[in-house]
């Protein structure tokens, strides 16, 4: 009768530690998958403000039209990445931030455009946008850091091998050379 006991016991305690260690799995995939739409929610403010920014720039800007295609371009590829997936999401957002340096770095040789309101605006929109963007990202990435320790761990690897957990991609762009965006327009 003891060993029935200790049987049943041992039983209730290997269920309650397998529960709670998937539950804790799922709270990670979860936490990962929220962080990406943090970073997804800015992403997508970032691109719907340069539009305006080309808009605005364009009227002074006639002779540069090959610097605004390529930003209307790199946008375009940004958006459609966006469902692919971090990696190529942030290899298409590198782009994007290449094409800005080179509308920014033209916008230098135009005083009247860089001392004009819509474009100061929008300057410290997308500087706030790129801010929020960078918070994103860390809390994204340390979430996936967490969630892939988790599922390469003894023994919860045991669990996410069972029912599929799969390790994600972190959101990193190309690290060589790479500053921040300059919208100092003034």
């Amino acid at each position: 009768m003891v060993a029935v006991i200790v049987i049943i016991v041992v039983i209730v305690v290997l269920v309650g530690l397998f529960a709670l260690l998937y539950n804790a799995l799922v709270r990670r995939r979860n936490q990962v998958d929220n962080a990406w739409s943090q970073i997804d929610v800015q992403l997508k403010r970032r691109h719907d403000l340069i539009p305006n920014l080309v808009e605005t720039v364009k009227d002074y800007m006639s002779y540069e039209q090959e610097t605004l295609t390529k930003v209307t371009n790199a946008r375009a590829a940004a958006v459609a990445a966006g469902a692919a997936g971090p990696a190529a999401s942030a290899a298409a957002e590198d782009n994007l931030t290449q094409a800005l340096r080179s509308l920014f770095a033209v916008v230098e040789n135009y005083p009247d455009l860089k001392a004009n309101q819509n474009v100061l605006a929008l300057q410290e929109e997308l500087t706030t946008t790129e801010n929020k963007i960078s918070f994103a990202r860390q809390f994204y990435n340390d979430s996936v850091y967490r969630y892939n320790t988790s599922i390469q761990s003894f023994p919860t690897n045991l669990i996410a091998g069972m029912f599929n957990f799969s390790a994600r991609q972190f959101f990193q762009g190309e690290e060589t050379d790479r500053e921040p965006v300059k919208v100092d327009l003034r």
